[in-house]
């Protein structure tokens, strides 16, 4: 009887790993599509940074996060905090840049999108391994980064030039996000 029960647990871890590697494999695949909508639609938004150059600046992104190698679950809880970052930050006042308003929305709906799914999936992963999260230096370090992007806004007064030289660190982000979404599903 004992052996039984055994081999019942045994089935159901396998067919939960399967499972869930099947669903990380169709996450990957949406994730990707939309890390690659969202960059087409910031791209869509006018304005070059070549009439804007001395108002570039440098954020310092976290170097952190293009060095460091994440566990899974890390590196999630990164994607997320950029993705919630980036969409509080489309929130802010862009009416000088006269950027279309449905290229706007478009972005805010792949950005949710990508938030809600990769909430579920680290929820999983959370239950799977009775996983809990203190506060992580790297998130920390990313919402200072967030900060000095908005700062940066607030004192450019929100101008179309300020907002062309953040749409271009945005677009960086993005593809921190695409190469962050392929280390998680190759690991």
């Amino acid at each position: 009887m004992a052996n039984g029960s055994i081999l019942q647990i045994a089935l159901l871890l396998c067919f939960s790993t399967t499972a869930l590697s099947k669903s990380y494999d169709v996450l990957q695949f949406q994730q990707r599509g939309s890390i690659s909508a969202c960059w087409t639609l910031i791209r869509r938004l006018n304005g070059t940074s070549g009439s804007c150059r001395q108002d570039r600046m440098d954020f310092e992104f976290p170097k952190d996060i293009k060095l460091q190698k994440f566990q899974k679950e890390e590196a999630i809880l990164v994607i997320q905090e950029m993705l919630q970052q980036i969409f509080d930050l489309f929130r802010s006042n862009f009416s000088s840049t006269g950027w279309n308003k449905t290229i706007i929305e478009k972005l805010y709906g792949e950005l949710g999108w990508q938030m809600e799914h990769l909430e579920a999936a680290l929820e999983e992963i959370m239950e799977e391994e009775n996983l809990t999260w203190g506060e992580n230096t790297t998130l920390l370090q990313l919402r200072e980064y967030y900060s000095r992007i908005v700062q940066y806004l607030k004192s450019n007064l929100y101008s179309r030039c300020a907002w062309t030289v953040v749409r271009a660190e945005v677009l960086k982000n993005f593809s921190v996000l695409y190469k962050l979404t392929d280390f998680i599903f190759k690991n």
